[in-house]
């Protein structure tokens, strides 16, 4: 990469990171719009009971995380020698298409359909695209490569959901749609023009990419994520209805939460791939113990405006500061497969996704009220924690080759 101008290497950060951006805008207004969804595509199960309906309307967050959860290994394994550069534009091709069949879908079942589709390409994305970042800055910026892509996901949740949940309430969830499919035509023509080709790792193969999974740890590190990250999906899946129903605001007020929230995310994300890079326990240590802390904050205060607002930004804050070690953290258990790696943190964030709505919306339909999700968040991001702690014990033990945690002090 040395023979890129900075200026052509800003360009193409920031084309990875505008891909980042789709994603956020994709994964996220669903939880914004759940509402509208509920009363589109369900509309005689909402006559009968919004919070009902809303529970159910809550898989469209579930199907596209468990299409993440199923296309990141497999596309991470069947592409292992393909140029990263190649892997992005096809990667965001299906994104624009599964993004337009959701749009245009006439029924639930077929939204979901388009959701699942769309979701495929997720996981690998964030993998192959991190991986080009962390080459672009060079040595030693490895959780920094992937906190550039996750701060276009971290700047949707600034700006982009809300003027797409916006967008959405005026116009419809299906312009909103295909208003994110605009996003992702956009990103591949930038993606086309300013991000240079690089090769796939030397040796690359299916097999030595699928050889990760014979590491308990790999398996160990994406528990982590799926369950302790689950924590801040019980709380955002169902942001819309608590600022509603729980807090007593117009709905005008959803896309204002949304924003503070991704403040939270973007301070936290930005923070996060520092502390990262400079000591990995540490980072997702501390990251838990403040997921935990926040989460619990927004159960007890988000009946008030005032501790609403507070809690959603120290909730995204915590959460999006554990990102970047969580996916550096897999890499350095998998440094023979890094694409599988990156894209497997990237299926175990979102079965955390998937849990945290699906468990969410399980104590809601049984009648615990919204803010019962965020006790759920409370369980899994401590277990989370706990997988961590005896992740990094394990590595005392038997420390692995590549993985950078082993160097760190004992103390982290």
């Amino acid at each position: 990469m040395e023979n890129l101008t900075a200026g052509r290497r800003w360009a193409a950060l920031l084309a990875l990171a505008l891909g980042g951006f789709g994603l956020g805008l994709t994964e996220f207004v669903a939880m914004g719009l759940l509402p509208d969804l509920a009363r589109d595509l369900l509309p005689a199960a909402y006559a009968r009971s919004a919070p009902d309906a809303m529970a159910t309307a809550g898989w469209m967050i579930t199907s596209y995380a468990l299409g993440v959860v199923v296309g990141a290994p497999t596309i991470a394994a069947l592409t292992a020698r393909m140029p990263r550069r190649r892997l992005v534009l096809g990667l965001l091709a299906l994104f624009l298409v599964g993004t337009v069949a959701s749009a245009l879908a006439p029924t639930f079942g077929l939204v979901l359909t388009g959701r699942f589709v769309a979701a495929l390409a997720h996981g690998a994305y964030f993998g192959a695209a991190g991986l080009l970042a962390s080459s672009m800055l060079g040595p030693g910026s490895q959780a920094r490569g992937f906190a550039v892509v996750l701060s276009g996901l971290t700047a949707a949740n600034v700006f982009g959901v809300p003027l797409i949940t916006s967008l959405g309430q005026a116009a419809g969830w299906r312009i909103a749609y295909l208003a994110v499919a605009g996003v992702f035509a956009l990103t591949l023509l930038f993606v086309l023009f300013t991000v240079p080709e690089v090769a796939a790792a030397a040796g690359g193969s299916p097999r030595a990419e699928l050889g990760a999974f014979r590491s308990p740890q790999v398996w160990l590190a994406a528990a982590v994520a799926a369950i302790g990250f689950g924590g801040f999906f019980a709380v955002n899946s169902y942001i819309a209805p608590v600022t509603t129903h729980v807090t007593g605001l117009p709905e005008s007020y959803v896309p204002w939460v949304l924003a503070v929230m991704g403040v939270g995310m973007t301070v936290g994300n930005a923070l996060g791939g520092i502390a990262a890079d400079r000591n990995l326990r540490r980072s997702i240590l501390l990251g838990f113990a403040a997921m935990i802390a926040t989460v619990a904050l927004f159960g007890v205060v988000a009946r008030n405006p005032v501790g609403l607002f507070a809690a959603a930004f120290l909730v995204g804050a915590a959460a999006l500061f554990i990102g970047p070690a969580l996916q550096a953290r897999l890499i350095a258990v998998a440094p023979g497969a890094q694409l599988m790696g990156a894209a497997v943190n990237q299926s175990a964030s979102n079965i955390a996704n998937s849990a945290g709505a699906a468990l969410g919306g399980i104590t809601i339909a049984a009648g615990w009220g919204y803010l019962s999700a965020a006790w759920i968040g409370v369980l899994l991001a401590g277990t989370g924690l706990l997988l961590a702690v005896l992740s990094f014990r394990l590595d005392r033990r038997a420390p692995l080759p590549g993985d950078a945690t082993r160097l760190e002090p004992a103390a982290a």
